[in-house]
């Protein structure tokens, strides 16, 4: 039997030796090197701005799925209970004054501090009421609401949400008839639009006596003569611009709560993430909110 020559392929069906590799034209193929990291780096880029998209459209769909409700219970056709109503108002509301008093008495410390700290290089201590009045009133009584709602009743709406969702209570519901943002959004975000200009309005008043605190024990300014000057600063405009911001924030805290409950996947690790994810976008949307508030408002002459 003599041996297979080296340059043939063999009779038993081996394998035959590879072809030379036949050189490219243009560089070596530089070209689609090139490719390859610029194609990574648009993956990189369009894949993160894709997600921002379809969460961005997710939350507009749910707004629009609220807003539907809304009108469904406007004419009497929804389904929300009007205990649940009261059970979230009792949660979010009475609940929380002692977390809300805590802050507005401490902001509104530091606010009488720093402003009598610059009026007091002019002489002009008296105007630490108007100061502490229209700030508190105005602009940080709403804001520390809406940050303290963000915290305490917005990460438990997505908590309780996600929770429901990881265990198929949701899909159970539609298996029922029962739309869920009828049954459980309504009633919570309902809840937090009472109870946002009601703390609003109880943080102001802790903020104003915080800042009392300050001008009659520090600065030596007479306590009516306090009570005289806030009662002139709180002009009907400044109150009424208080309680929009406040109900503005309490509306955006529980839309996030609930939009990130209902989104969450169906693990404790998603359920967590959603609750950390309705804090943060609770207090953004509050923030974005106040500026174009503001903004808005004082280009209005409000």
């Amino acid at each position: 039997m003599q041996p297979t020559p080296p340059d043939r392929p063999a009779p038993w069906g081996g394998i035959s030796p590879a072809p030379a590799p036949t050189p490219r034209l243009g560089g070596g193929g530089g070209g689609e090197r090139g490719e390859g990291p610029l194609q990574a780096v648009l993956a990189r880029i369009g894949a993160p701005v894709q997600r921002s998209l379809e969460r961005s459209r997710g939350t507009l769909s749910f707004v629009g799925e609220v807003l539907l409700a809304l009108s469904r219970l406007l004419r009497g056709r929804g389904q929300m209970r009007r205990a649940d109503l009261a059970w979230h108002i009792e949660q979010a509301g009475p609940r929380g004054l002692g977390v809300v008093a805590l802050v507005s008495a401490m902001v509104g410390l530091i606010l009488a501090y720093m402003g009598a700290t610059q009026l007091q290089r002019f002489g002009a201590q008296i105007y630490i009421a108007d100061l502490v009045t229209i700030g508190v009133v105005r602009e940080v009584a709403a804001l520390m609401v809406g940050i303290v709602l963000a915290g305490r009743v917005g990460a438990a709406f997505a908590a309780q949400l996600g929770s429901m969702q990881a265990n198929e209570e949701l899909d159970a519901l539609r298996v029922l008839g029962i739309d869920p943002v009828d049954h459980l959004v309504l009633p919570r975000l309902l809840a937090l639009a009472v109870c946002g200009p009601l703390l609003t309005v109880f943080a102001a008043g802790v903020g104003l006596l915080a800042g009392m605190a300050v001008a009659v024990g520090v600065h030596g300014i007479g306590a009516v003569e306090y009570l005289t000057a806030s009662a002139q600063a709180m002009t009907l405009p400044n109150v009424g611009v208080g309680l929009l911001k406040g109900t503005v924030y309490a509306l955006l805290v529980a839309l996030a709560g609930c939009r990130q409950g209902l989104a969450a996947g169906r693990s404790a690790e998603a359920v967590g993430q959603a609750t950390t994810a309705a804090v943060v976008q609770s207090i953004v949307w509050s923030t974005v909110a106040a500026s174009v508030l503001t903004v808005m408002l004082q280009r209005l002459g409000w």
